[in-house]
């Protein structure tokens, strides 16, 4: 009795499989294939746009910058060492910086990050938002009476990319109200205020970093690619384009060139020339222990190798950056150039 049933069960099964089947899965069923509907799909008149509007093409929201270092050595190739981590601007959040008068703030996440948090910034301490050109990067409040002022100020905030990619500088100018031209100063009518301003926004980016939402149209605005780039003259030998003014890139090339294994044993401001030697001290850290087993003096043989590096204007905004060998009969080459001129590149901010 038991086995009749169990055949009558599995009867009844294939039955189904063979009626139902067709029935769900066929051409006229439920979940029918329907990966060749675009053959026969109808073709339609393009859609017109209504008078008075425009027509905007699409636009990636996520842009793919092109790659910048792509060359390929002369002769036999051979892979190259990967460059040594450089600590870079992003190894803070954010971090005030000072060159003579001028102060800004240099923050470690893409300007489509730090747009929103300003915005937030402005309205939590009382102020209104006048303006906003998120493709410029500019943010304008209205007039705000300072404690301890008789005069009302405004301020503007600009947000630039930063020399790194992924990192932006924030700039912050103070307006006086004297009932004249309300057009904005160069600089700030007062310095101070200015400066503790830039401090108030910079220290509440700090404590917000780990929430930042992220503004794409002043992500796709204000570039995020950097302003430094690695290129290849005609004679081939490879150098650093930094867009930034001369008195601002000789004093961010000092700085990176502590952190990049540089000393610098002389230097003269007038012709743009350091003089360094380099010492490897970095790259040895990097290494740690393991590392150290399995390098030996002779396969980093620039170490302890004096060099001198060219800083040259090309405009008013942009310099290049050339390292060459300070003993000519030196053997070195493109490849060589590159290495040392990446550990550089990574650590000018």
């Amino acid at each position: 009795m038991l086995i009749r049933v169990v055949q009558s069960v599995l009867v009844g099964s294939l039955v189904l499989s063979s009626t139902g089947c067709g029935y769900i899965f066929g051409d006229e069923g439920i979940f029918r294939d329907r990966s060749q509907d675009y053959k026969a799909a109808p073709e339609l008149p393009p859609i017109t746009v209504p008078p008075g509007m425009e027509s905007v093409p699409l636009r990636e929201i996520y842009v793919i910058p092109p790659v910048e270092d792509k060359f390929l050595a002369q002769g036999k190739f051979e892979a190259p060492k990967p460059a040594p981590l450089s600590s870079g601007a992003g190894s803070d959040v954010v971090r005030i910086q000072k060159l003579g008068d001028a102060s800004w703030a240099l923050i470690g996440v893409a300007p489509g990050q730090v747009w929103p948090q300003v915005r937030n910034f402005i309205s939590a301490s009382g102020m209104q938002v006048t303006r906003a050109d998120a493709q410029s990067g500019i943010m304008e409040t209205n007039w705000v009476t300072v404690e301890g002022e008789n005069l009302t100020s405004r301020f503007q905030f600009r947000i630039d990319q930063g020399v790194q990619r992924g990192t932006s500088e924030l700039h912050v100018l103070q307006m006086r109200q004297t009932g004249g031209d309300a057009t904005w100063p160069d600089k700030s009518d007062d310095p101070s205020q200015a400066k503790e301003m830039l401090r108030a926004v910079s220290q509440y980016l700090a404590d917000s970093a780990d929430s930042a939402p992220v503004s794409m149209i002043a992500e796709q605005g204000i570039s995020a690619g950097g302003r430094i780039a690695m290129l290849e003259g005609p004679d081939g030998s490879s150098y650093l384009q930094l867009d930034l003014p001369f008195d601002r890139a000789w004093a961010s090339l000092g700085r990176a060139l502590g952190e990049a294994s540089f000393e610098i044993t002389d230097k003269d401001r007038s012709s743009g020339v350091y003089y360094v030697l380099f010492t490897g001290e970095a790259e040895a850290q990097e290494e740690g222990w393991w590392g150290s087993l399995w390098n030996s003096d002779d396969d980093r043989p620039m170490v302890g190798e004096a060099f001198v590096i060219n800083v040259q204007t090309i405009s008013d905004r942009a310099v290049t950056i050339q390292l060459r060998p300070q003993d000519a009969s030196f053997p070195f080459d493109n490849r060589d150039g590159q290495q040392l001129l990446s550990v550089i590149k990574g650590n000018i901010d």
